[in-house]
């Protein structure tokens, strides 16, 4: 567990020590990536996380697809619980800090989805692997998340290249990823 969380620890301090704009820049060409993909372009409900802190921006990407007609559902934390999906139609009326302080969707502004409808997962996560390997960040969310409320969902993580290493160590629970995208590559992770 140690190693884990010394990865999680080393790869996240990295992430943080990218400058703001070579991280907008990395962000921008993670999204032209996602944006390409069959699996984004073709599915008609998508549910995304909303960036926090040093996370690649997903905001412009949740902006287009709304813009593009698809239904977009956003996490919100129940905290040791589970997470739930909202669907989005305004972020900048319906999202509040919320869990963690990370942008949320405010309950009484949105309304819920069947995690059953969802085509792709966008998942966040602090350290991945080329074959489908992820850390996330400790809560085990989005591995409960992926498992039990939404296993029939392309799972596509984003991730900065510094991100991604040889082997991810895998714990039973955690839930592997279909595609991993980074600023430089996208990795077709089960093919």
């Amino acid at each position: 567990m140690t190693d884990r969380n010394e990865l999680r620890r080393r790869i996240l301090a990295q992430r943080d020590r990218l400058p703001a704009a070579e991280r907008a820049a990395r962000s921008a060409a993670i999204a032209a990536a996602l944006e390409s993909l069959p699996e984004v372009a073709g599915a008609g409900v998508i549910f995304a996380f909303v960036a926090f802190r040093s996370e690649p921006a997903t905001l412009p990407s949740i902006h287009r697809w709304l813009r593009q007609g698809k239904t977009v559902a956003v996490p919100r934390t129940t905290p040791g619980s589970h997470i739930e999906p909202r669907v989005l139609t305004d972020p900048e009326e319906q999202l509040a800090p919320g869990f963690c302080n990370i942008l949320e969707p405010v309950r009484e502004k949105t309304t819920g989805m069947d995690p059953q409808k969802i085509a792709t997962v966008i998942v966040p996560g602090s350290v991945f692997d080329p074959a489908g390997g992820r850390l996330g960040y400790g809560g085990g969310y989005y591995d409960k998340f992926l498992a039990q409320d939404a296993p029939q969902a392309v799972r596509i993580g984003i991730a900065f290249e510094l991100q991604v290493v040889e082997r991810v160590p895998l714990l039973p629970h955690d839930q592997r990823i279909d595609l991993l995208v980074t600023e430089d590559r996208i990795i077709r992770c089960r093919a």
